[in-house]
């Protein structure tokens, strides 16, 4: 593998984390100069990277103006959410029937650091990352024991529309952390008991409900997430067969 090749890859990965926890926001001009300066990358691997990246859906790039990361309308993202919730319910119904002694005290770990990061009564902004983290492994532990890795490759695209992406915590109300992190301690004890059906339902309430609080929380508090281009105009969403107007 070749140095540039290897830089390429760092990057893609540090800027895509970057993007999908909200670091770098929908509709950001993406400077290679000083990118390749923060990155410490020339720019040909830089370049390659973000190149990547626009196929992969998370950047745009126009001859005149350059690279930017891409904007996602409401609906995508609504419609995102929904592809996910049912992709995750399936993961749960196919891990209920594959899991291990060991594979159940993995998600009860996983639940007690959840514990422990938030035994405060807050999510303090120094366990943020911390607290992304074991969400991330959490989810990705479930869909690695349903043993059909199609489902985390579509998941994963679902990923590259960032709101919808499982990295994003919204922390500004302790009392839906607490009912996400329960969701989850829930999820893991249903699925240690081979209650695959359950734990589907769970998981599709636990996703479909992060959207709806997302919905919320981009009108009352839009400089916290990221940006959603047309807040002003009317939305026609649709999520679990649903539909209705909002007007944020």
């Amino acid at each position: 593998m070749t140095e540039t090749h290897t830089s390429m890859e760092l990057a893609v990965e540090k800027l895509r984390e970057a993007i999908l926890s909200g670091t770098l926001l929908p509709g950001d001009k993406l400077h290679q100069d000083r990118l390749a300066e923060m990155l410490g990358i020339s720019r040909t691997p830089l370049r390659a990277a973000l190149t990547s990246l626009t196929q992969a859906g998370l950047v745009t790039y126009e001859s005149n103006r350059g690279f930017a990361v891409r904007e996602f309308s409401l609906d995508e993202v609504a419609g995102a959410f929904a592809v996910r919730a049912e992709l995750e319910a399936m993961a749960c119904r196919l891990a209920a029937a594959n899991m291990t002694e060991e594979d159940a005290r993995h998600l009860a770990g996983l639940v007690n650091d959840g514990d422990r990061l938030l035994e405060t009564g807050e999510l303090k902004p120094e366990n943020l990352g911390d607290y992304r983290r074991m969400n991330v492994e959490f989810h990705t532990a479930v869909m690695r024991l349903s043993g059909n890795p199609w489902i985390r490759t579509f998941i994963q695209s679902l990923h590259n529309v960032p709101a919808a992406s499982d990295r994003v915590i919204m922390w500004r109300d302790f009392k839906v952390i607490e009912r996400s992190h329960d969701d989850h301690r829930r999820i893991a004890r249903a699925l240690s008991q081979g209650q695959g059906e359950r734990a589907a339902a769970l998981m599709r309430e636990h996703i479909t409900f992060a959207l709806e609080h997302l919905h919320q929380q981009l009108q009352l508090y839009p400089q916290d997430f990221l940006r959603v281009p047309n807040l002003n105009k009317p939305v026609k969403r649709r999520m679990g067969g649903r539909s209705k107007r909002t007007n944020p």
